[in-house]
């Protein structure tokens, strides 16, 4: 039976039921054999891709099917440390987009890629506050404030790395409320009014619209994140892969990030 061409989401890559379901579409999607260059390439092609990426990919992955008739892109989107350390343990992947050149080491010093990984965007830094900003929050002082709740994301992952490091630059001593595992759930946080603010990037407050609003501050000058992409050295469907990490480098590609906040490379 014909599988549907549609853009797959899968989340928590490190469940042995995810890693059992990746494995399954890999093995009966994949077309070792096509030809690269776009010629013949068919099957599932399964993208491990950092939180962050999630609206902008999901638009790409929906372009390509539709370039590729015969293709499915099948997303894993969650904390870049998380992804790497799932592709470290053998998860079946194709393409990995980390959300920072430090996590995409964890797989490359592990020689589990396909060539150098490329720089295709970089992201920055803004606070997330509630709409309005009722605490009237303008820089990473006042997130100091007495009785505010502030989450960051965990500084084993990107955003988390990349806050610390505004921080320090802006001598900011901040204890937050909590430490989220990836970026969307520290903004859903802020959304769902479970916390005043947060650290994010501004991407996902662009993607949030106005369920947030955004504050720039100027130490997120000090800590840009550049967002690598590779094919996997054991890619089930490594014509697809190579033919998803072209798109995401093309103009095309280049102009969907854009749109999302993203910086270019």
């Amino acid at each position: 039976m014909p599988r549907p061409h549609r853009t797959r989401r899968i989340t928590g890559a490190g469940t042995a039921a995810a890693l059992l379901a990746l494995s399954a579409c890999s093995a009966s999607g994949s077309d070792p054999s096509a030809e690269a260059g776009g010629q013949g390439v068919t099957g599932t092609v399964t993208v491990f891709a950092a939180a962050s990426l999630k609206e902008s990919f999901t638009t790409l992955g929906e372009r390509f099917e539709k370039e590729h008739p015969g293709t499915e892109v099948a997303f894993s989107f969650g904390g870049s440390d998380g992804l790497a350390a799932g592709i470290g343990n053998g998860a079946p992947a194709d393409v990995f987009a980390a959300a920072s050149t430090r996590t995409m080491k964890l797989v490359t010093d592990e020689g589990l890629t396909a060539g150098s990984p490329s720089t295709f965007a970089r992201n920055r830094l803004e606070i997330a506050t509630a709409p309005g900003n009722p605490h009237a929050i303008d820089s990473l002082e006042d997130l100091t404030a007495s009785g505010l709740k502030v989450v960051l994301c965990d500084e084993t992952v990107p955003c988390g790395a990349a806050a610390r490091t505004a921080l320090t630059s802006g001598g900011v001593e901040l204890e937050p409320v909590s430490y989220e595992q990836d970026v969307k759930s520290a903004l859903t946080k802020v959304e769902l009014k479970e916390a005043d603010a947060a650290v994010v990037y501004r991407t996902d407050v662009k993607a949030a619209g106005d369920k947030v609003e955004g504050v720039e501050f100027p130490e997120s000058a000090e800590a840009v994140n550049d967002c690598p992409i590779a094919r996997l050295e054991n890619a089930p469907n490594p014509s697809a892969a190579k033919e998803f990490v072209e798109l995401v480098k093309s103009p095309e590609g280049r102009k969907v990030l854009s749109g999302a906040g993203f910086l270019k490379p």
